[in-house]
């Protein structure tokens, strides 16, 4: 197996040399999908609910992505990244007069919902002065009424080609843009003579649009606009991805999958998948993943769907959510290495499974590469297995063990993450060697925890410089070795710590522990 990342030239916040690596970072998710209003191809972190019905809306029936954002944190989850994502939809209008044309200004966040308005005044500006204008822009939530944005730009003018021309200014703008045509005239002041010494706003001249369901196009996007899951390049570090499905009754495209699965081997990420509509048996699930051939232990898979207690006419839903949620519980309670199926990790009893699976199909749906969503005798649902889809197609066979793989991936980020300042400071012995004590000291708390099998384990750093196309490079290789619980045997990585971003690779000829202990 190879698993490279090569984050590519970012600007991140770098942790402060030498400090001890964290160990009880606090597990962040993503999820990209539709919402009724909100920044489009934005992470934006919400750490509830509420907060990301503020942001982005009520729950939507053309949308899953309210639903499994609730789902999550009801599991325990607290870090959450939202992408949202559309198809042509459309901001709202706001068309101010302006002598005969008008100064015509276009949401930067569309949809249906959203709501801006806009104010023209002259405080300030000379009497004969005929350019200048103070604009105000507000992002008003719908259903209160309240102020929840406001911009101000004072002394615009309306003449393109000026220092201080509207649609220049409005470039930096999170409400709204200027389009075309524009106005011939400076834009009329929205003074009301009843009130003269209030602003009236302008309200919409046209109304928002949601746009048509979501495309597989839409929610991959693309890596040199950052759009779509792509979007996820502007935060430094997220360890759970799940995209919901597009729309009411539809699974996610293969398409989707793959390019999702592959971002996450590059991010060092796990990606959540959920089973089609139609499996509606064990069988059903076997047949649908072999046809498939999904086969990667970067993703978690489960079986079956859901549906509230009640819900018995309902069609089951998807709950990558609660699965998502029940992990960054674990992680910040016993530990990444543990499984799903310890005290505490519970589905909440308003769901329960669509359907009830034996004891020997959930051993052949385990092997297969699915968790089991089970009801146990007391009435309490836990999800059993413990697997990636890896299948035992890697080299490293034991990262077909949920808790195995993400130990392992939850090491390498964390050595990443505290150890890039080290391009950065000269290269010698005595920077390998400061290195090689954070990284021990960091696999030693872990043992201590729990985490590894035993103390026995290898830390060996190199300095120096990388030959590359265009010359050298500074940069420090780390080699790790160490036995994660619960793996047969040990594993070990490298990690090319790099100016451009950091470059991890399973290693199949590390020192044994008899050399090396």
């Amino acid at each position: 197996m190879s698993d490279c990342f090569d984050r590519g030239i970012t600007v991140t916040e770098m942790a402060p040399m030498d400090q001890p690596i964290d160990v009880s970072r606090e597990t962040a998710a993503a999820f990209v999908g539709r919402a009724l209003r909100g920044p489009l191809n934005e992470p934006v972190l919400v750490h509830g609910f509420g907060e990301f019905r503020r942001r982005f809306g009520d729950t939507w029936s053309r949308s899953s992505l309210g639903p499994t954002v609730q789902q999550f944190f009801e599991h325990g989850g607290r870090n959450l990244y939202v992408v949202r994502v559309a198809n042509n939809a459309r901001g709202a209008m706001i068309c101010l007069p302006a002598s005969g044309s008008a100064l015509v200004l276009r949401a930067v966040e569309p949809g249906s919902t959203a709501c801006i308005r806009a104010a023209v005044d002259f405080d300030g500006v000379e009497p004969d002065n005929d350019e200048l204008f103070n604009l105000t822009l507000q992002r008003i939530d719908p259903v209160s009424g309240i102020v929840i944005d406001q911009e101000i730009f004072q002394y615009a003018n309306y003449r393109d080609g000026s220092y201080s021309f509207i649609a220049d200014l409005m470039l930096t703008s999170t409400i709204a843009r200027v389009e075309n045509p524009l106005p011939t005239h400076r834009p009329e002041a929205t003074i009301g003579l009843d009130v003269p010494f209030d602003s009236p706003y302008v309200g919409h001249a046209q109304d928002g649009t949601d746009g048509q369901e979501l495309t597989d196009y839409d929610l991959i996007g693309s890596r040199k606009t950052t759009t779509g899951l792509f979007a996820l390049q502007q935060i430094d570090q997220f360890d759970l991805l799940y995209l919901p499905p597009p729309g009411k009754g539809r699974d996610l495209g293969p398409m989707s999958i793959l390019a999702a699965e592959r971002y996450c081997q590059q991010r060092g990420a796990m990606l959540i998948v959920d089973p089609a509509a139609d499996w509606l048996t064990p069988a059903d699930a076997i047949r649908g993943i072999r046809d498939l051939g999904y086969a990667s232990p970067n993703m978690i898979g489960y079986f079956p769907r859901m549906r509230h207690r009640h819900d018995v006419d309902v069609p089951a839903r998807v709950v990558g959510g609660v699965l998502a949620g029940l992990l960054c519980k674990l992680d910040r309670g016993p530990g990444a290495w543990h499984g799903l199926h310890v005290r505490g990790m519970a589905v909440s009893r308003n769901l329960v499974p669509a359907v009830d699976v034996d004891q020997e199909s959930t051993e052949i749906l385990a092997r297969k590469g699915f968790n089991i969503i089970s009801k146990g005798s007391s009435g309490s649902v836990h999800i059993l297995g413990s697997v990636t889809m890896g299948r035992g197609r890697e080299l490293h066979r034991d990262f077909v063990s949920l808790p195995v793989r993400r130990l392992c991936l939850q090491i390498l980020n964390a050595i990443d993450q505290a150890t890039r300042w080290a391009v950065f400071e000269p290269d010698d012995s005595r920077l390998a060697a400061r290195i090689c004590a954070q990284v021990t000291a960091y696999l030693s708390f872990l043992a201590d925890m729990g985490a590894l099998e035993n103390d026995r384990f290898d830390v060996q750093c190199e300095a120096g410089m990388f030959r590359r196309d265009d010359g050298l490079e500074h940069g420090v290789t780390t080699l790790i070795v160490f036995h994660p619980v619960g793996c047969k045997e040990p594993v070990s990585f490298t990690l090319q710590q790099r100016v451009g971003g950091c470059r991890v690779a399973s290693t199949a000829f590390a020192p044994v522990f008899k050399e090396c202990a």
